[in-house]
């Protein structure tokens, strides 16, 4: 921090998000101006699975990621917000949840080592990074609905496996439909 009472700078909520700081996830929970900051991490870490998929997955993987990792956020969030806040009735706003949850993608930049590295640890650092991401992104939960990690936990879990089956669904649609020629 700059200052006492002051807000971190752009960089250091980046590493704060990344070493799962609770109170840099409570910061910019409550900066109405951190979505775009949010949103250019999330984005980062597109490119950074994009950069760690370049060799297997070319051209097609590194624009992809960006995208892919826009459309996780956004149904990770909504369905975070439809859990927490509508189901189990805690409280917090989808802006909130979406500035929360978009630090969280802070540590997927990390992939974009991983094409750098043999494929067996290439393979390693990748679960790493993921599980890494996933930590981060049940900090952000916690932090955004004021709940106990194991309910935080509980929460993460649905969300995450929902948005998951929603993006295989959808990429076996797409493709199904691509091969259907």
């Amino acid at each position: 921090m700059r200052n006492q009472g002051s807000v971190r700078s752009f960089a250091a909520r980046w590493l704060g998000a990344a070493v799962l700081n609770a109170r840099v996830y409570a910061e910019v929970e409550s900066d109405p101006g951190a979505l775009r900051q949010a949103l250019l991490v999330v984005v980062a870490g597109g490119l950074g699975r994009g950069i760690g998929v370049l060799p297997e997955e070319g051209w097609v993987g590194f624009v992809g990621s960006p995208a892919v990792a826009l459309v996780v956020w956004l149904v990770a969030t909504v369905v975070v917000w439809a859990i927490g806040v509508e189901l189990l009735g805690y409280s917090s706003s989808l802006p909130e949840l979406l500035r929360t949850l978009g630090f969280a993608a802070a540590p997927l930049v990390a992939l974009a080592l991983c094409s750098l590295l043999p494929r067996a640890a290439s393979v390693a650092a990748w679960v790493v990074v993921h599980l890494w991401a996933t930590c981060a992104f049940g900090v952000a939960v916690r932090e955004a609905l004021d709940v106990s990690p194991v309910r935080a936990l509980a929460v993460c879990a649905a969300a995450l496996g929902i948005a998951v089956a929603l993006l295989f669904l959808s990429a076996a649609v797409l493709f199904d439909t691509a091969f259907l020629d």
